[in-house]
């Protein structure tokens, strides 16, 4: 068990440091509302009854609702100045008889645990409670609220019991039995409705009684999942998160990420698990630009040095016609 409170009961000059643990838990089954489809819950939206708006979590404030139907709005302002206590003592008011305590006010329970160094008077305080058949009226703060518990003998350890404020606890006040004085019980029949008291009477033993209803849930959740009748829904609140299954998934993620955004291709899987990158179809890198310009280069000197070429050629024909020509004149 986890302790959800810790402090001290004092009675008189005593102090006992102690723990404070639940005492009870609930099983009652719960279900949930989901998809009858896939088996997705149901999410519910904070929508204004006035406009019919969705409201944001930090515009949501506390209101109290009158009887006739009206609400005021409280601020943090007016909740701040409201009692709240944050004791850590357990102080005892009275000790009273334990018959006083009408179980109807007996609300939530929980166990006290002394430090190892408060056995002692821990012990004291728990004798004097089964010898002198009382309770301790005492007030606690629990969660900022200060309220009235008693301190009782469960088992050989001291048990918090919380109570109902008296405005609590409502009055039975059923008129049909106003009328049950006029026509009162024959002695006859209450001798049967005795007879079949003793008849029924015995010891209450908690282990006799089951919750049959929780056991035929759990037998009927139990038969489908070993059927494979189980549903299995992505979490949407967790987006691409989910579909990420590993460290390396994640890095190969993030490498793409990154190249697209710098309009490059993603990198191309090739056997073993490792990739390759493709080079960029749009932009050039400045050594690709470099090696482009210098081709380009060479390729203009080349055309230069051919048409030179060519030139001198033509002008050594030409030379050689000439020289011909005149030779052939001269004879």
């Amino acid at each position: 068990m986890r302790a959800i409170w810790r402090g001290a009961v004092s009675f008189g000059l005593v102090n006992v440091p102690v723990r404070l643990y639940s005492a009870t838990e609930n099983h009652d089954v719960q279900f949930r509302q989901v998809h009858r489809e896939d088996g997705g819950r149901i999410r519910y939206q904070r929508v204004c009854s006035v406009d019919g708006e969705q409201v944001a979590y930090d515009d949501i404030a506390k209101g109290y609702e009158t009887e006739d139907g009206q609400m005021v709005v409280l601020t943090d302002e007016d909740l701040s100045s409201l009692p709240t206590s944050s004791s850590r003592e357990i102080a005892v008011d009275k000790f009273v008889p334990s018959d006083q305590i009408d179980p109807m006010y007996l609300d939530k329970c929980y166990y006290l645990e002394p430090d190892k160094s408060a056995v002692k008077p821990y012990e004291l305080l728990r004798s004097a409670l089964e010898e002198t058949d009382r309770v301790a009226i005492v007030t606690i703060s629990i969660r900022t609220r200060m309220t009235i518990a008693v301190l009782r003998v469960r088992g050989g350890v001291i048990a918090l019991q919380t109570l109902l404020w008296p405005d609590e606890v409502r009055e039975a006040d059923f008129g049909v039995l106003d009328d049950a004085d006029e026509s009162p019980a024959k002695p006859a029949e209450l001798a049967m409705a005795q007879m079949l008291v003793e008849s029924l009477a015995g010891d209450y033993e908690p282990d006799d009684y089951v919750d049959d209803y929780e056991q035929a849930v759990k037998e009927v959740v139990r038969a489908k999942l070993d059927g494979g009748e189980v549903k299995a829904p992505q979490d949407e609140d967790e987006g691409d998160s989910a579909q990420v299954v590993d460290l390396l998934a994640a890095l190969q993620q993030s490498v793409d990420r990154a190249k697209a955004s710098r309009g490059e291709a993603p990198a191309k899987k090739v056997a073993g698990g490792t990739s390759t990158a493709t080079k960029p179809a749009a932009k050039k890198t400045g050594a690709a630009r470099t090696t482009a310009t210098s081709a380009a280069k060479k390729t203009a000197a080349k055309k230069s040095a051919a048409k030179t070429t060519t030139k001198s050629a033509a002008k050594k024909t030409a030379t050689k016609a000439t020289k011909k020509s005149t030779a052939k004149k001269a004879s």
